[in-house]
């Protein structure tokens, strides 16, 4: 299971976050004019926010097993005033916002010059129950992937050589992959190069992300002419497959990815909470590469 040293690592994390976080946003909450009362939680939203995503590194499937079982059972040292599971759900919930901030400022690398971008899907059902389906009416759509249709969203990740994420974006499955890039917000923190698949292949957004001084690597259809490319690129490209490794590890180590969702606000909970679990995880999935070999082979070439 989770050490105590990865846990108190975790909870100081997201506490020195939330110390700053909570203030904050309270000053700018809109008031009614009338008196509220104020009452203190018994869990604060550091210990809230930690347990979820403490579910998706303890390799349990199911958060009631893990949170009744687990958390109120062999945590109780480091976590003693635990609420009810039906209260800790709606907690949970009503904490997906510093969930989310504290992901998009706190867990994200930095960029090297190289970069991998790909998409996931998410699925919310299987195929055959997408009629069943109540959750997400309205809100999910149908897409294809290299595995065939599916019912859900998209999961847009960027990723450095060290594995770690720079950035990521949720669209419908219907949203083409190309799209998140032609967002600024999206590549802001992104420069050198990006190294993308076949679906990212276009020479209007080759040339849009050029005059952003990003360059777009990506191979070739079987009906396209060839093209001249560095041996740093065509290295760099064979070694993609990194960001599938990270995908993977996503959707069955982190569990980005099940059929369980009451809400659409337990799913967006559970995806940001398992990109978190995600960047606290020790070994990454990362890439060797070595400029001065590359550049000496080239030259033996």
């Amino acid at each position: 299971m989770i050490s105590t040293n990865k846990i108190t690592e975790i909870f100081c994390s997201i506490d020195d976050f939330c110390i700053v976080f909570v203030p904050a946003l309270q000053k700018r909450l809109l008031s009614t004019g009338k008196k509220t009362r104020n009452r203190a939680f018994t869990m604060s939203v550091s210990e809230v926010v930690t347990i979820t995503v403490l579910f998706h590194l303890s390799g349990i499937r199911t958060f009631k097993h893990f949170y009744l079982f687990y958390v109120q059972k062999h945590l109780k040292k480091e976590f003693p005033n635990t609420v009810s599971y039906n209260r800790f759900v709606e907690l949970m919930q009503a904490n997906m916002f510093p969930l989310t901030l504290y992901m998009k400022t706190c867990c994200l690398g930095q960029c090297t010059g190289i970069s991998f971008i790909d998409s996931t899907p998410i699925r919310a059902c299987k195929t055959k129950r997408i009629k069943q389906n109540k959750v997400f009416k309205n809100i999910a759509t149908i897409g294809k992937s290299t595995m065939g249709w599916f019912y859900g969203f998209k999961l847009h990740i960027i990723i450095n050589d060290k594995g770690e994420l720079l950035d990521f974006v949720i669209t419908q499955a219907n949203v083409d992959d190309r799209a998140p890039l032609k967002e600024e917000n999206f590549l802001k923190k992104i420069f050198g190069s990006l190294y993308a698949d076949k679906g990212y292949i276009s020479k209007e957004l080759t040339t849009l992300l050029f005059d952003q001084g990003l360059h777009l690597v990506t191979g070739i259809r079987n009906n396209m002419k060839n093209v001249l490319m560095t041996m740093k690129d065509k290295i760099l490209l064979r070694k993609r497959s990194v960001i599938e490794t990270i995908n993977d590890q996503l959707k069955n180590i982190a569990q980005a990815e099940h059929s369980r969702h009451r809400s659409f606000g337990n799913f967006i909970t559970n995806l940001m909470a398992s990109l978190i679990a995600y960047s606290f995880q020790e070994k990454k999935p990362s890439i060797k590469f070595d400029v001065e070999k590359t550049n000496q082979l080239a030259l033996f070439i």
